[in-house]
């Protein structure tokens, strides 16, 4: 018989309050063998996750206080934990048993790892965790992708021969377990996240990065995070552009924001040509937040280099180690999901200001926030071993639009302003755009303006009945 966990009256509430999602769901006690098998290979087929087995659905119980209906004893849970053993192919799990005060009966709580491969049912079905869901994969194609992605090991697996005191007396996992509900020992926790070895203790790459205060010197890879700003629109900056080079480390959690704070302080002072004149430059902070963070839980934490972000006077650049993963492609990454790193995904998830709060919506809300600022999307392309993301800082508006709205608010436009405003960096399409609104009727070029004091204006009307 194994030992039951006492939690407080508080934290069982929070179990029982706490909004299912990828990572968490709660079923009542009397949960059919099949649903159980549902949500295991639902799991195990995404980011794996966690269920407590013994707590009510909202739906079903709308009173939180009432939603704890635990069984009497242990073994009421042996069938569930039978249907838990009879999979296969098999799938990595973990449990424990929870005792609350002022709450009746044992809870079950299991959690589910990651598969190596596509989970099935007992009958063949097969299902996969989004949202609050367990959504069934019907679609061949979709199954065959998933198993071709499920076919990429991580390196965040790998066992380091280091003591689990790095990560279990660290300052990080201190704070991150007290605010855990139920409150858990910091090696209990790795143990069942699969941090730490259950057998040997070793940290895996996965807890080290995570937990461990200065996980960099003790990484066997470059794990870090780089900043650089150029203060240029060139493609290939010169040394005299480089004004700031600075590299930040720490846990990941902690490297997520130190670096969006020092890249937000480095944007408020590039100011850019815009249709009301020269501004500071403004980006949606979620796109760069979400960027960022994609960057850090899914890179490739097998290659000795740090993620770099390259900031320019009119885009930043977040390149990542690593090539897109699985099936993911340039076409289609913003409507599939995958997590080379399943780990780091779950635990900073469990962060109390989770900077991966709605999983699988990353990149797709950093899309939808450049629109809302009137700017053009940002690109992927992968160059080489590693994946970069360009936010541009380009109006969405044509550049014909853009040059009539600075010409409402200024007596001319010269061809580099125009260029600085449409984000065009040739000269000759600039021209382009100047004579496809001269030829409208719009502008028209002002005499006597040669080379580089050359300037178009908006055509002037006729006097009323001529000379």
């Amino acid at each position: 018989m194994l030992d039951v966990l006492k939690i407080s009256y508080e934290d069982a509430l929070v179990l029982c309050e706490r909004k299912e999602s990828d990572l968490f769901d709660r079923k009542a006690a009397k949960l059919e063998g099949k649903k159980i098998e549902k949500i295991a290979v639902a799991f195990a087929n995404a980011d794996g996750g966690e269920f407590v087995i013994g707590i009510a659905d909202a739906k079903d119980e709308p009173d939180p206080t009432k939603r704890w209906q635990g069984l009497p004893e242990q073994e009421g849970y042996n069938a569930a934990l039978q249907v838990m053993y009879n999979l296969n192919p098999a799938v990595g799990f973990r449990h424990e048993f929870l005792e609350a005060d002022k709450m009746p009966g044992i809870a079950l709580r299991i959690y589910v790892d990651k598969s190596p491969n596509v989970s099935k049912m007992s009958d063949g079905k097969v299902y996969q965790r989004k949202g609050a869901q367990s959504l069934p994969l019907t679609d061949p194609e979709k199954i065959t992708a998933l198993s071709f992605a499920k076919g990429a090991a991580s390196y965040e697996d790998t066992n380091l021969n280091i003591d689990p005191e790095e990560i279990v007396d660290s300052r990080e996992i201190a704070g991150f377990t007290s605010e855990l509900a139920p409150k858990l020992d910091p090696l209990a926790y790795c143990v069942n996240e699969g941090l730490v070895d259950r057998k040997t203790f070793s940290p895996t790459c996965a807890g080290v990065l995570l937990f461990s205060d200065r996980p960099q010197p003790v990484f066997p890879r470059r794990c870090a995070i780089k900043i650089i700003f150029y203060d240029t629109k060139q493609d290939v900056p010169e040394r005299e552009h480089l004004k700031i080079n600075t590299t930040v480390e720490g846990s990941l959690y902690q490297q997520i924001h130190e670096a969006a704070r020092i890249v937000s302080e480095i944007m408020s002072n590039i100011s850019v040509m815009g249709p009301d004149g020269l501004k500071k430059v403004s980006y949606p902070p979620e796109a760069i937040w979400e960027i960022l963070v994609n960057a850090v839980i899914h890179r490739d934490y097998s290659i000795a280099d740090d993620i770099q972000i390259v900031i320019f006077q009119n885009r930043i650049e977040v390149k990542s180690p690593g090539k897109l993963p699985g099936f993911v492609t340039t076409e289609n990454f913003l409507d599939v999901r995958y997590s080379r790193n399943s780990k780091i995904v779950r635990s900073l998830a469990k962060y109390k200001e989770a900077p991966n709060k709605d999983l699988g919506e990353g990149l797709n809300t950093a899309f939808d926030k450049m629109k809302e600022f009137k700017l053009k999307n940002p690109t992927l392309v992968e160059d080489g071993n590693y994946v970069v993301v360009t936010i541009p800082h380009t109006p969405l508006a044509s550049p014909e639009e853009l040059v009539m709205e600075f010409l409402q608010k200024h007596p001319e436009i010269k061809n580099k302003q125009a260029r600085d405003i449409t984000g065009i960096k040739s000269e000759n399409q600039m021209k382009d755009v100047f004579y496809r609104l001269r030829d409208r009727g719009m502008i028209e070029r002002i005499e006597g303006r040669r080379g580089n004091a050359a300037a178009w204006q908006v055509v002037r009307a006729e006097p009323a009945g001529g000379e």
